[in-house]
């Protein structure tokens, strides 16, 4: 999938053609480690599709990042950070994206999250930027209790406060209905939910796949993606914007919020050329998963923001309204389920997942987007 293939898909033309492009607002993309030729390789990214060029800032407030070597974390990392600020970027062209890179490798549990939120919050309290996208998370189970997580949620009660109005997002996960332990590469067999994700403060993007409509006709917004992230919180209860929802999420924030492209039979272009990527060719490859649903919705967000004229904050409330009112924005899907089968300690198990549904669902949230229509309905709803 190229840049213009996701504006067909999502609707963006007339926003664009009217000068609705992301320009005056600023997208903190935060990654662990980063990426040492971010630079060179989205100029790439931009020449190859005709993006105006990014601007870009790199900073790295929680402490300066280790030398880059080409060990797994390092190059893993350096993937996901080409993949976040080239696709914010496409989705928000005329916008400028602000690296934020931390020091410290986001595992599971509580590994490197006070990196994270120690740079979130002097991103918030700077006032360097209008919406956080995070493509990461960690499962629930995998911190050692439910205060460890509150006690870490300062960065996104900070910028849900008035004076700042900084929106967040995060991706809900690639392992559907079950939670995944990093560290060794081992899954729960009982449905979990991972976050930051899960916080009420934070939209959370789950994944579709894109289907093709036949010819020369651009993907449209097709079923949910087998791989979203969603379910239920075991930290978080009901927050009151998911009150007409409580028949789906019962006493539990439910995620996710809404979704975006995320499956591999829908991938998205990327360029790196610092050994993240198979050569196919030369610095060419493919990416998908929540990963890329996240920094594409914050990309939209940023839309939002410029056509409203001001940041607009927590979004959840306002993205509820917008569903009970049928805003004709966001588009329901009503095909596929989020059921996940994995091999765990020689064994072959089965997580039972959610299905779509007409309205809200554990699959892809409230659904997906017709951006024409919903950004401007956003900007008018987070006003």
């Amino acid at each position: 999938m190229s840049p213009a293939q996701a504006w067909a898909a999502y609707g963006l033309g007339p926003l664009l053609r009217a000068g609705i492009n992301g320009k005056g607002q600023t997208i903190a993309v935060v990654d662990p480690f980063g990426s040492p030729t971010i630079a060179h390789d989205v100029a790439v990214f931009d020449r190859r599709f005709g993006l105006p060029p990014l601007s870009l800032r790199v900073i790295q407030p929680a402490g300066a990042v280790p030398r880059y070597r080409a060990a797994e974390a390092r190059t893993g990392a350096a993937g996901e950070t080409t993949l976040d600020v080239e696709w914010a970027h496409a989705m928000a062209p005329g916008a400028k994206i602000l690296l934020v890179e931390t020091p410290a490798a986001e595992i599971e549990g509580r590994s490197g999250f006070p990196q994270i939120i120690k740079a979130e919050k002097y991103v918030v309290r700077h006032h360097l930027a209008g919406v956080i996208s995070q493509s990461f998370g960690a499962t629930e189970p995998t911190f050692r209790s439910s205060a460890v997580i509150q006690a870490l949620r300062g960065a996104y009660r900070l910028a849900a406060r008035p004076g700042y109005r900084v929106t967040v997002v995060a991706s809900t996960g690639d392992s559907g209905a079950a939670g995944m332990t990093y560290s060794t590469r081992n899954f729960f067999t009982t449905p979990e939910v991972s976050w930051p994700a899960s916080d009420p403060l934070v939209t959370a993007v789950g994944g579709t796949q894109l289907a093709p409509a036949g010819g020369a006709t651009p993907p449209g917004p097709g079923q949910a993606w087998s791989g979203s992230g969603g379910g239920r919180s075991a930290v978080f209860t009901r927050p009151a914007y998911q009150s007409g929802v409580a028949g789906i999420v019962g006493q539990h924030r439910g995620i996710p919020d809404i979704s975006m492209d995320a499956s591999c039979a829908s991938a998205a272009a990327v360029y790196g050329n610092n050994g993240s990527y198979p050569a196919q060719p030369p610095g060419w490859s493919t990416a998908c998963g929540t990963s890329l649903a996240a920094p594409m919705f914050a990309g939209i967000v940023a839309l939002a923001a410029q056509q409203a004229g001001h940041t607009l904050g927590a979004i959840n409330p306002a993205l509820y309204r917008m569903a009970a009112s049928h805003a004709p924005g966001i588009v329901d899907v009503v095909r596929g389920d989020n059921g996940f089968t994995l091999a765990s300690h020689g064994r072959t198990h089965s997580v039972a997942g959610f299905h779509a549904l007409w309205g809200y669902d554990l699959v892809s949230g409230l659904g997906t987007i017709d951006a024409a229509r919903f950004v401007p309905e956003l900007a008018r709803a987070a006003g």
